[in-house]
């Protein structure tokens, strides 16, 4: 089949043609044919397999890009996560750990379904659909999420190495090994893309081998464990296990994932023109998804388990005496009382060593290493893929990886420098505070555009994935703005309270506006009060307006955009916000 006609990132279709947006318009100056990519340079060719309505070939050649997806469901923040679980409520959680990793699972597949659909990630598609103002708040934002993100799992990796090393690594001196070893490891893909993806393989490996031999050696009660699965209950909970559910949630469901999900997908070679090759590809990326989260959901559950088994309940002069029986070097850190044990991924490391023996320490820290090492080269490409997006920026692959690497090294320098490591759980708490905030930046917008047929066409949301996907996100966003809420309050400061006071109304400000367009994608009609207007001046019926004919809705946009702008239609697709949006008014 033809693509279908493509001009300036202006979304058009035809009733033939599947395709139906633009792959990215070059900056001022830039040849027109100069390749857009960030680390496929090369694409994974699709075996041939007509015959077969299921083909193990075929899933082969599609595995890769879910397995690095699901890497952010297992960093050190993460991880964390779960052993606080552990310890703090036992297995009575384990049902939100496995309820928010089936609903991650759904927010990637609509992530997935962008990307192969359009053939651009939705960095690049809100940069052709927002407006200028927006469209830059947006990208703060997101940059936001990667920087809180990107401390702690270089943080994480610094910890590791300092285990390790039996606190011979200080904190600052395991960030700058991190940083320098990331930029060797990205440039793998050199070599090849499935190399690389070989490479995220073997690390998730050996996650899973470190926190499994954890698993078995701890031995935890496997009734306890489905119990705590598969039955919503909490009984006994208080505040500090209903604030580590919410935690959890927040720790799972991870706003640059779905931008970087979004873009690993283009790396198969796939015709976006043949309607048949597209399904197949939401299929096999979907398959793969469910098979990579399931692994990394286990490997949570294996960290979960040890916790409650090992150390639910346990005080602070219980693990001390542990301590002191295994000539442990880290005895001070658990003071001689009755108040219950508190574990970071520092600490439990280390209460692992005492009741243990070194080697469960050891290998602790081996898993804690991959899990951080893992998650910084995906973050690394998440921020690339958002920057690259966002700005439209053409820049060599080492000065791209250059940018968005120094952007989350300072502060992480600094923290290291000036924290302990033993005293890191405030800066934690912070962390997944600013990351909780951002959710809703990157959750709005991909249901908002997977719920255009002009932009998705035949593969947009239906209604149930509307309501569905709507309701979701309203939980998701909900709960994390909950755990927000419980963590300003902590404050106890009036200057702070002020200050969060005014970053509220402009935080719900953009979040409105987002919702506002949202709203308009998902059908309520009655919201687009540029539809009104236009519809009197062309005299196209009321529900005709926002219906999805993307032909006949183009003309009429851009005869609007021509006559306010005497016939200059350069800019047009800075200006296409929504295909439903006639005439956005804008001087």
């Amino acid at each position: 089949m033809k693509e279908p006609p493509q001009e300036n990132g202006v979304i058009q279709t035809t009733q033939d043609q599947h395709s139906s947006i633009s792959p990215p318009s070059t900056v001022s100056g830039a040849p027109d044919d100069e390749p857009f990519s960030t680390y496929f340079e090369e694409k994974v060719p699709i075996p041939e397999d007509v015959t077969q309505m299921f083909s193990f070939r075929k899933l082969w050649a599609f595995t890769g890009p879910g397995f690095l997806m699901s890497i952010a469901y297992l960093d050190p923040g993460n991880i964390e996560s779960d052993l606080q679980s552990g310890a703090k409520a036992g297995f009575k959680l384990l049902w939100v750990l496995l309820g928010a990793t089936i609903i991650g699972l759904l927010l990637q597949r609509l992530a997935a379904r962008l990307g192969v659909v359009t053939g651009m990630h939705l960095a690049e598609v809100c940069n052709r659909q927002y407006p200028t103002v927006p469209r830059i708040i947006l990208w703060l934002m997101v940059e936001l999420a990667i920087i809180g993100s990107d401390m702690q799992e270089v943080i994480g990796c610094a910890i590791a190495f300092n285990l390790l090393s039996v606190g011979r690594i200080p904190l600052w001196g395991g960030v700058l090994i991190t940083i320098i070893d990331t930029f060797v490891f990205l440039f793998l893909d050199k070599y090849g893309l499935r190399k690389l993806e070989a490479f995220f393989g073997f690390l998730i490996t050996i996650m899973a081998v470190s926190f499994g031999y954890e698993y078995v050696m701890v031995r935890p009660d496997q009734g306890e464990l489905l119990k705590g699965m598969f039955l919503p209950y909490c009984e006994g909970c208080g505040p500090a296990q209903m604030e580590q559910a919410v935690g959890i949630v927040g720790a799972v469901i991870m706003p640059h994932n779905i931008y970087l999900h979004s873009a690993l997908v283009k790396s198969r070679s796939i015709d976006r023109g043949n309607k048949k090759e597209v399904k197949e590809a939401n299929k096999y990326y979907f398959i793969e998804s469910t098979i990579a989260l399931f692994i990394s959901f286990l490997i949570n559950v294996f960290v979960v388990a040890v916790f409650a088994e090992a150390f639910y309940e346990k005080t602070n002069i219980e693990v001390n005496a542990m301590c002191n029986a295994s000539d442990s070097p880290h005895t001070d850190l658990f003071p001689l009382d009755n108040s219950r044990l508190q574990v970071d991924i520092y600490k439990g490391g280390v209460v692992l060593g005492c009741f243990f023996g070194p080697v469960a320490l050891y290998i602790w820290a081996i898993g804690i290493l991959a899990a951080g090492q893992s998650s910084t080269m995906t973050g690394t490409y998440s921020g690339q893929f958002v920057m690259e997006g966002f700005l439209n920026l053409r820049w060599s692959r080492f000065a791209r990886v250059l940018l968005t690497r120094s952007i989350a090294i300072f502060p992480t320098l600094l923290v290291a420098i000036f924290q302990d490591v033993q005293h890191l759980t405030g800066m934690n708490d912070f962390l997944n505070v600013l990351q909780s905030m951002q959710l809703p930046f990157a959750l709005i917008p991909i249901l908002t555009f997977t719920s255009l047929t002009s932009i998705m066409n035949d593969f947009a949301n239906g209604l149930v994935w509307k309501i569905g996907g709507g309701v979701v996100i309203l939980v998701v966003c909900a709960i994390n703005m909950h755990f927000v809420v419980v963590y300003v309050t902590s404050l106890s400061s009036v200057a702070l309270y002020v200050l969060a006071g005014f970053l509220c109304i402009a935080y719900l400000c953009f979040v409105g506006y987002l919702v506002w367009h949202c709203l308009i994608a998902l059908g309520v009609s009655c919201l687009d009060v540029s539809c009104l207007a236009s519809r009197v001046s062309s005299n196209i019926p009321s529900v005709q307006c926002l219906k999805d004919r993307p032909t006949q809705m183009l003309a009429v946009h851009t005869t609007c955009w021509l006559s306010k702008n005497g016939g200059n239609s350069q800019g047009v697709r800075r200006f296409v916000v929504l295909n439903s949006f006639i005439c956005f008014q804008r001087s």
